[in-house]
């Protein structure tokens, strides 16, 4: 039908409006799972990328750089204690390794013998104090000195009181002779307290037999303390632990510095593998033998060839 102005109006057909609704509906559906499908495979690429960054091993110069701190972290390290156990070594000589020697030497009976203090004499000055029972540091010179005089008896002192009732019926072996602290007659604090001992020996147990030791090789020496297995330990250890740091610590510097050292630890492996064709020789002679084997075989036959030509 015609309107009022004589035009006729073109009417959309549902068909048309139903096609303009679907592809407008696919097209936004599929512009949103484009969009779902780009985001999830740019997840998945910056995961495998993060993956990939923490699989990707080290390069060869890091790790080159790593090792040459560590090691020398570690020779700064050996040196030190190369140059402290040399240090601590000859520190050890004079109070540890030679008191423990002298000690040995001397012999003392393990078993404690019975002694009695029969004199005391307290001295000042140098030349009063040339010696004394007990002295705190063995380094120090001596201005005040307690000497004490004691007669000793082989009897040991657990069995005393039942073989004597008192001491005026003893028969002393050795009389009148030093009494010392140890074998060298000092020591350090807290180990060695002179005022402690002095007091004892003076004061608490004045005119009373008490146990020591006396030396089976002098048997005018006679001390108040004596430990064979103390006294082996520490020799023992003074002598191992230092020396074993300090050997240990120059050998291993010595190989990585030294050029002679290496060179003379791997002198023999060398000579040994020269003396004998690896694998990979004997591989590559026998590919050489069967290379010159066909070189002649396809030179015999170019030569029959020829003479066959020239026959014909």
């Amino acid at each position: 039908m015609k309107n009022s102005r004589g035009s006729i109006p073109m009417c959309p057909s549902p068909t048309s409006s139903l096609r303009g609704d679907g592809s407008g509906g696919k097209s936004n559906s599929s512009s949103k799972h484009f969009s779902g499908s780009k985001f999830s495979l740019n997840s998945q690429k910056s995961d495998s990328s993060e993956k990939s960054a923490k699989s990707v091993p080290k390069p060869p110069e890091e790790i080159e750089t790593i090792a040459e701190k560590a090691k020398f972290y570690t020779s700064v390290g050996l040196g030190t204690t190369a140059i402290l156990s040399a240090f601590a070594f000859l520190f050890l000589i004079p109070f540890v390794v030679d008191p423990a020697i002298s000690t040995i030497v001397a012999d003392y009976d393990p078993v404690p013998v019975t002694c009695l203090v029969v004199d005391v004499i307290t001295g000042e000055g140098i030349k009063n104090c040339s010696w004394s029972s007990c002295r705190e540091g063995c380094t120090s010179s001596l201005i005040k000195c307690t000497q004490l005089y004691v007669n000793y008896t082989k009897v040991p002192f657990s069995e005393f009181y039942l073989r004597y009732n008192n001491t005026d019926d003893v028969i002393w072996d050795v009389s009148y002779t030093r009494y010392l602290i140890n074998s060298e007659g000092c020591g350090y604090p807290p180990m060695t307290n002179c005022t402690i001992f002095n007091k004892f020996h003076t004061i608490e147990n004045k005119g009373k037999p008490f146990a020591c030791y006396y030396s089976r090789a002098y048997p005018e020496v006679v001390i108040g303390r004596y430990s064979w297995e103390d006294n082996l330990k520490h020799l023992i250890l003074s002598l191992i632990i230092p020396n074993v740091l300090f050997a240990v610590s120059i050998g291993v510097l010595s190989y990585w510095y030294c050029p002679c050292c290496d060179k003379a630890c791997n002198k023999s492996s060398r000579i040994y593998a020269e003396k004998y064709p690896t694998k990979e020789d004997f591989e590559i002679m026998q590919f050489q033998a069967f290379a010159s084997a066909w070189n002649e075989k396809t030179k015999l036959l170019c030569r029959s060839d020829d003479d066959d030509e020239l026959e014909y």
